[in-house]
């Protein structure tokens, strides 16, 4: 059944660019994707990004719930590379294993109770072992404990952007509370290597030698795929196969995020074409074509079962769960929109109104100062009768520019953020207290 779709596929012509506007057909041809079984999955999702732009050159089920698995791991290092940079903690200090961090599931570095490794150690057995331990140990020092700083992440995923984004762990063991999508990961992945570039080679690590054990890394496209640097991959049984890929080629970078597939070798065979069709197209596009990746490539519709892996980041019965399938919204179809964590507190200007009416509606911060002043501009139009009487204005911090509406009262500020949030919109209340402390 396979081969005969298969066949049927190449039988379409099987372009994996089609024209935008009026612009001619593709004609040169573009390696096809060898794995079709992963489309049928039910589990499954994709998307293709320029890491530079954002814009979305190819997605499936991109904003559909889907279980992260071991790839939850981005988040703790996002969070570990902050503290890192921030000089709230060394590279070289110990990281304490508590009776909790130990007692986690396979796979694991497996250290004992009260025994500590450094901090380096403990990134270098998430990127490349997908230590469970080691994550749950990181969390508790950044933290105090995992709950916390599970909400640390969930909070940080809301300021990325990540809006479909829910987590309870830092290691991504099986918990039906915890969802992403494809597009989050994504997102994910580009605030990664776009905050802390200076950390992000521990992604490309192939291999970890820690205690007399050589430990190579899940990632099999290091090294085999040229280009490709990173990221992660991840599996439970109810995830199925996931993996988020970076890779540079001709000075463009992509990201490519692959959800739910049924066996290691599809998962990575689909990654892989997704990220070569991704390279022509960026490689045409240089020559003048206008063109995507075709949203039809995997249309044929078959049917197998999740195939365990068994070495790759824990497991569980988790197959009743049930994920239901959603389509993209449509303003947010064809770019990753990523905003910038806080960076810093900028001084606070006195108001004159009343305390009640000092309350401030913050909608984006972005290193852009255009960015921030566009951000204004779209918020006051789509959302002007929530901000009735607030001032829109572009604050400087550092090399960021946060955008923010003020002089509402604490229930005008506080309904407008949750009409904005219905709306998927990043949003954060701002107290006149809290701007004063700053």
């Amino acid at each position: 059944m396979f081969q005969h779709a298969r066949r049927l596929f190449l039988s379409l012509g099987l372009a994996a660019a089609t024209a935008l506007g009026s612009a001619p057909p593709a004609s040169a041809q573009i390696p096809y994707f060898r794995n079709m079984l992963a489309a049928s999955q039910t589990k499954y999702a994709a998307i293709v990004v320029d890491a530079k732009t954002g814009e979305i050159l190819y997605a499936k089920h991109a904003d559909s719930p889907r279980y992260p698995a071991s790839i939850t791991k981005v988040m703790t290092l996002y969070l570990t590379f902050e503290a890192l940079a921030s000089g709230k903690i060394r590279l070289e200090d110990p990281v304490v294993f508590s009776p909790h961090a130990t007692a986690q599931a396979p796979t694991k570095l497996g250290i004992r109770s009260g025994e500590s490794i450094t901090v380096s150690q403990a990134i270098q057995a998430m990127t490349t072992l997908s230590a469970n331990d080691a994550a749950v140990a990181m969390a508790e020092k950044l933290g105090g404990t995992e709950s916390r700083f599970a909400a640390l992440m969930t909070l940080r995923a809301q300021e990325l952007g990540m809006q479909n984004s829910h987590f309870v762990n830092a290691n991504g063991l099986p918990d039906s509370r915890q969802l992403t999508s494809a597009r989050d990961i994504a997102i994910l992945s580009r605030a990664a290597m776009r905050d802390y570039p200076q950390y992000y080679h521990y992604f490309s690590q192939r291999s970890f030698e820690f205690r007399g054990r050589y430990i190579n890394n899940h990632n099999h496209l290091l090294g085999g795929v040229p280009g490709v640097d990173g990221l992660k991959t991840g599996f439970t049984n109810a995830s199925g196969f996931n993996i988020a890929i970076s890779g540079v080629r001709d000075n463009k970078r992509l990201i490519v995020v692959v959800m739910g597939g049924p066996t290691t070798a599809s998962r990575d065979q689909n990654a892989e074409d997704l990220l070569l069709v991704g390279f022509d197209v960026m490689r045409r596009r240089a020559l003048g074509e206008k063109i995507t990746i075709a949203q039809n490539l995997f249309e044929p519709e078959l049917s197998g079962p999740v195939v365990r892996g068994g070495t790759e980041e824990g497991d569980a019965d988790q197959d009743g769960l049930k994920i239901v399938l959603a389509s993209a919204p449509a303003s947010r179809a064809s770019r990753v929109e990523i905003v910038e964590p806080r960076k810093g507190r900028a001084a606070a200007k006195e108001d004159p109104k009343a305390k009640k009416d000092r309350w401030s509606v913050q909608v984006g911060e972005f290193r852009s100062k255009s960015d921030a002043h566009e951000q204004i501009a779209l918020v006051s139009k789509r959302f002007g009768q929530h901000l009735d009487g607030a001032r829109g204005a572009v604050d400087k911090t550092g090399r960021t520019y946060k955008t923010k509406f003020s002089g509402l009262s604490e229930a005008d500020a506080k309904g407008a953020c949750r009409a904005l949030k219905a709306k998927r919109l990043a949003c954060m209340v701002i107290s006149p207290a809290y701007t004063k402390r700053r």
